[in-house]
């Protein structure tokens, strides 16, 4: 350990903190002013100097503002000190559950001659940090505080709220995929971050900076400040105004707390700290691609994964087989791992699974009906098969309401199932004959002399272009839908008017929009959840504007959908008369999700897993496919033992550029039947 470089980062960090505190003098006295200028008055005025009317009047003024100013001030620090700091929701360990972690945390602190923190959290991230949590508002410090040897490196236990040791919170990943030598060395620079905290001039200035952070978030919610608006505008104005004064100084005053930290925790396994870094990134890296390729798809069907953790291994070590760079790394599963050091594993990876769930997705805080986990044996058939049979569903769906027929040549066992054949031939850009699409010469009445000399409709339920000026695609794709008698329906009733020359409904161009407003629903209801809905910009993304119609109305479908999410969940978890469902309760900084994990899906996105869920169905039902799971790559489709492969470039050449001939192709070497009907979910 280099003495003087903690010195400078020590000294830096204190000369930071006082600055703070200096800002905060300056506020106090500011907030004196007036009332330091009343009581010099009213001592002249007892004492004969200042007397006269004029000084009465000033006397009365002066005093006035100074109690005026004196509540305001007495006011803005009660909301300072009182306000209740953000803090990051984590998963607590008591001691009793990992008395070697908490050694291993405590002889680490001797080793660094630091305070050993006052507690241990995980959090279900790739990262570790110290966070003060001696706030009355978050209850009184832990317990083991009062007996821990903390408390005899001069922490001073007359004022326990205000010198305990901060929490120590770790990433639950290290704990899965770091050996036990590497995590210590991973912590060591985190746990000598606690010898300048202990500081009395640091502690003050953060606590204040929380504070005033606090503060702004109390002036900035509505629903705590309704009758006060007009003091919550003013209390926000003023923590602004004091926070942007101590930014500058508070954001350096951390950076000489780290570089004081960082030249302690060099004399702790220096060599196996370089080691563990390359761990940390690789370890980062394995679990978004967890979160977003595996998790995501789990969490969006209703079902979380109870053990991420243990899924950060599998998908690194996957990597590791893959990946030349990274074939090292799989040696060092034979070394004991650190989730060793707690006495449950899998019970904190459970919960550590469910607030990810939580943080990442918005989930509800305790399982349920329709929130259930799922172990990873069971997820091909709990997730994959059900993700892609729900997608398929969805998919014809919304087929039905733009009037696509079920098949042009049904099978005689379902003529009425869905088949792949059917999504195929609707986003194919091309015509492949004058009867697609199930509309035979005598559908509809749609006949080869209906519209004259002009263009023709060659069976395709939704093409707007082959017809005149104004034509309803909605409309036409209705009037021609089913081929036998069928009951009286608002399709039927127009269609007479597909006939004519005329327009029958109003004009829509480009198809995209029609699909945009629910059945039943309100123009403005849904596009505010969901996927972003596919607008004329992204017309030109697809083959055709088939395939734009039918990615909006799945993006209207995927959204009407998600806007019944939050009343389903409350309905079964029997919260519907509290006025708000468990997955909408919000942290200290928000509503959830605190973190999304990817934007809003494109049509030409959505358009494409959904092809890709019925290419898939159509595998299992005729091909005995199976679905499996890919550690790295999330749900995979397995064909005789192994994962299909360029299943992904076909779908995107039907989806953008309208030309089935690469998927037929692949369906057909397969042995991949798009006739026959497949089951839905």
């Amino acid at each position: 350990m280099t003495g003087t470089g903690v010195e400078i980062g020590a000294q830096a960090a204190r000369s930071r903190a006082l600055a703070v505190l200096r800002i905060r003098s300056r506020a106090l006295a500011v907030a004196l002013l007036p009332a330091a200028a009343a009581v010099v008055l009213l001592a002249g005025g007892s004492t004969g100097h200042f007397v006269g009317r004029g000084w009465d009047l000033t006397r009365w003024i002066v005093g006035a503002v100074a109690a005026v100013v004196l509540l305001a001030a007495v006011g803005v620090g009660l909301v300072v000190a009182r306000a209740r700091p953000a803090t990051t929701p984590t998963v607590p360990i008591p001691e009793e559950a990992a008395p070697d972690l908490y050694r291993l945390v405590r002889d680490l602190a001797d080793r660094l001659d630091v305070p050993a923190p006052s507690a241990i959290a995980l959090t279900p991230d790739c990262d570790s940090w110290l966070e003060d949590r001696t706030h009355p508002a978050h209850g009184p410090p832990p317990r083991e505080v009062r007996d821990e040897p903390g408390g005899i490196r001069g922490l001073s236990l007359a004022r326990p709220r205000r010198t305990a040791a901060p929490v120590l919170v770790i990433g639950s990943p290290f704990l899965w995929w770091m050996r036990v030598g590497e995590l210590r060395a991973v912590l060591a620079p985190v746990v000598a971050g606690t010898g300048p905290s202990a500081h009395p001039d640091i502690a003050a200035a953060r606590r204040f900076v929380r504070g005033l952070d606090a503060a702004v978030a109390v002036a900035a919610t509505p629903g705590r400040c309704r009758l006060f608006r007009g003091m919550c505008a003013a209390l926000g104005r003023v923590a602004r105004l004091l926070l942007r004064s101590c930014r500058e100084h508070a954001t350096e005053m951390e950076r000489g707390v780290a570089s004081a930290a960082a030249e302690r925790a060099q004399t702790v396994d220096y060599g196996l700290r370089i080691v563990a870094q390359e761990q940390v990134g690789l370890a980062y890296a394995g679990w978004d691609r967890l979160l977003t390729r595996v998790a995501l798809p789990a969490w969006r069907m209703g079902r979380w994964p109870a053990r991420l953790d243990a899924g950060v291994v599998a998908a690194l070590t996957e990597l590791s087989r893959r990946d030349r760079l990274a074939e090292g790394f799989a040696s060092r599963l034979g070394e004991r791992p650190a989730c060793d050091l707690l006495e449950e594993p899998g019970a904190v990876d459970e919960a550590a699974s469910l607030l990810a769930a939580r943080l990442f997705h918005g989930g509800p805080a305790e399982r349920g009906p329709g929130w259930s986990p799922v172990d990873w044996e069971a997820y091909p058939e709990e997730v994959v098969d059900r993700k892609w049979r729900a997608d398929a569903a969805r998919l014809h769906r919304v087929l039905d309401s733009l009037g696509v027929r079920r098949s042009p040549v049904p099978p005689a066992a379902n003529p009425h199932g869905p088949t792949l054949a059917r999504v195929l031939d609707h986003l194919a850009a091309a015509p492949h004959g004058p009867y697609d699409h199930g509309l035979g010469p005598d559908a509809g009445g749609l006949g080869p002399d209906v519209h004259g000399p002009g263009p023709r409709n060659h069976g395709f339920a939704n093409e707007t272009h082959t017809h005149g000026p104004g034509r309803d695609a909605r409309g036409l794709a209705a009037g021609a839908h089913g081929l036998g008698p069928a009951a009286p329906s608002d399709a039927e009733a127009r269609r007479p008017g597909a006939d004519a020359p005329g327009p029958v409904a109003p004009p829509v161009a480009p198809p995209v929009a029609t699909p945009a407003v629910p059945p039943g629903g309100t123009s403005g209801s849904a596009p505010t959840a969901g996927p972003r809905g596919t607008d004329e910009e992204d017309t030109a993304e697809f083959g055709s504007e088939r395939s734009a119609a039918l990615a909006a109305g799945l993006s209207a479908e995927l959204a009407r959908e998600e806007a019944d999410a939050p009343a389903r969940a409350a309905a079964s978890s029997g919260a519907a008369g509290q006025g708000q469902a468990p997955d909408l309760m919000p942290w200290d900084d928000g509503a959830l999700p605190l973190f999304p994990l990817q934007p809003p899906r494109t049509g030409r996105d959505l358009l494409a897993d959904h092809v890709t869920a019925m290419v898939c169905c159509a595998a299992m039902d005729t091909a005995g496919a199976t679905p499996g799971l890919d550690w790295l790559d999330g749900p995979a489709l397995m064909l005789g033992g192994e994962r299909a492969a360029d299943l992904g470039s076909k779908v995107l050449a039907l989806v953008e550029d309208g030309d089935p001939g690469p998927l037929r192709t692949w369906l057909s070497d397969l042995g991949i039947r798009p006739e026959k009907p497949v089951r839905l979910g």
